[in-house]
């Protein structure tokens, strides 16, 4: 292998033909309030909050400091991230019913866990539904700790006068449940998750955040466990039909688990009042005036690959240096997707690229810069500057003035 061909490994990036802002912080939780201060400073200049995106190569260490940053600035932030389902209300709710009617003898922790995910019975328009978590946990207790049918828990719930006796309406609907039928799984776990919608999710509003994250999250886990009901159905059809399971809402359950940890959720809807956040998979052929790029931190974008070999070894090797250049390298020494990811988030900026990172963990611990800052020609925001970004006057830098004095936007929303 030719010097030329190893360094093709690691192809460096083509200039930006935008100017490009470096803005440095201490912390992570710093560097996402700067981000946050950014985006609003921007909005406050007149650029519409739909011509700003932030993109992180891992959104999971981000999301939370990126959410209460924006609360602090009067943002609302869509995270475009793959729902993991499995860990919905909807979700849990399906999956527990399925749970109790598939067992013979249910115990009382899982007779009531479809009440802890909001059970509601039909129409369910009482607003003593669902039952408060206090009401649900006093019942728990009240009960004995033992396994039964459901004609039995009905017996000891009539006759038990520490149980809230709407218990027993709960019960009722259980022991009226289906044979489960492809039809019979599909209308019962659809009603559930529209009475969910109807009754459960306003009670995450209530208890929400200004930013409204978690409603958000509630309402994509409705139609996404919807989606799910009806693969399900489809799935479960066929089985019956070739013979390879029998009928049971314990196998509807483990299904619905296997579909949905197989199938990734769906990501989120577009929203006009808000600023889209990025993964940095995500933004291959978009055009989107303003970027910021956050986590340009080495280690962490790129990634360091795990090698026995330390990474100037591996860079010599690359290069074919000395004895060493005997060596074939690997390719997964180059971080190619890491490089090509921050190559599509450069590319998708159309008036201003601003970079990012912190300097240390939350621990004290020192964070280098990442290398593929070196090779874009970026404007470094000095910390005077940044303070002033983050204070209450939010005066945007002159290297981000810049990006926009030639531009007269509509004032946004």
């Amino acid at each position: 292998m030719t010097i030329p061909q190893r360094l093709s490994l690691a192809e460096p990036l083509d200039d930006a033909d935008i100017p490009v802002a470096e803005l440095v912080a201490t912390t992570r939780r710093e560097e996402a309030r700067t981000v946050m201060a950014t985006v609003a400073g921007l909005r406050d200049r007149g650029i519409p909050i739909r011509d700003i995106a932030v993109v992180a190569r891992d959104l999971e260490p981000y999301e939370e400091p990126l959410a209460r940053a924006s609360i602090q600035y009067g943002i609302t932030p869509v995270f475009w991230v793959q729902l993991q389902v499995t860990q919905t209300r909807p979700y849990g709710l399906i999956e527990s019913v399925c749970e109790v009617l598939g067992s013979a003898q249910p115990s009382r922790s899982v007779l009531c866990r479809p009440l802890e995910y909001r059970w509601c019975p039909p129409p369910a328009t009482s607003p003593s539904w669902p039952l408060p978590p206090k009401t649900i946990q006093h019942s728990l207790q009240a009960l004995p700790e033992t396994v039964q049918s459901l004609e039995e828990w009905r017996a000891e719930l009539e006759q038990n006068s520490a149980v809230d006796d709407r218990l027993v309406t709960y019960v009722e609907w259980l022991r009226e449940c289906p044979e489960p039928t492809p039809a019979a799984v599909t209308d019962t776990l659809l009603d559930l998750v529209d009475r969910y919608a109807e009754c459960g999710v306003p009670v995450t509003e209530a208890r929400d955040s200004p930013a409204l994250l978690e409603t958000e999250r509630d309402t994509r886990g409705v139609i996404t466990v919807k989606t799910l009901i009806r693969q399900l159905s489809q799935k479960y059809a066929e089985q019956l039909d070739d013979g390879t399971h029998t009928r049971s809402w314990e196998h509807v359950a483990e299904l619905a688990h296997l579909i949905a940890t197989q199938r990734p959720g769906r990501r989120e809807h577009s929203n006009a009042r808000a600023v889209d956040i990025f993964e940095a998979n995500d933004v291959w052929l978009l055009d989107i005036p303003y970027v910021i790029t956050v986590g340009l931190v080495d280690g962490e974008w790129p990634q360091h690959t795990a090698s026995i070999l330390p990474p100037e070894l591996q860079e010599a090797i690359l290069r074919g240096a000395d004895r060493v250049g005997t060596l074939a390298p690997r390719t997964s020494w180059t971080t190619g997707r890491d490089r090509d990811q921050f190559a599509d988030a450069i590319d998708a900026a159309t008036r201003g690229l601003i970079v990012t990172r912190y300097t240390e963990t939350a621990a004290g611990e020192t964070r280098r810069p990442s290398a593929l800052l070196e090779q874009v020609d970026a404007t470094t925001v000095s910390d005077v500057e940044r303070q002033r970004l983050v204070s209450s006057d939010r005066e945007l830098p002159t290297a981000i003035h810049g990006m926009i004095d030639n531009e007269e936007g509509p004032t946004d929303e």
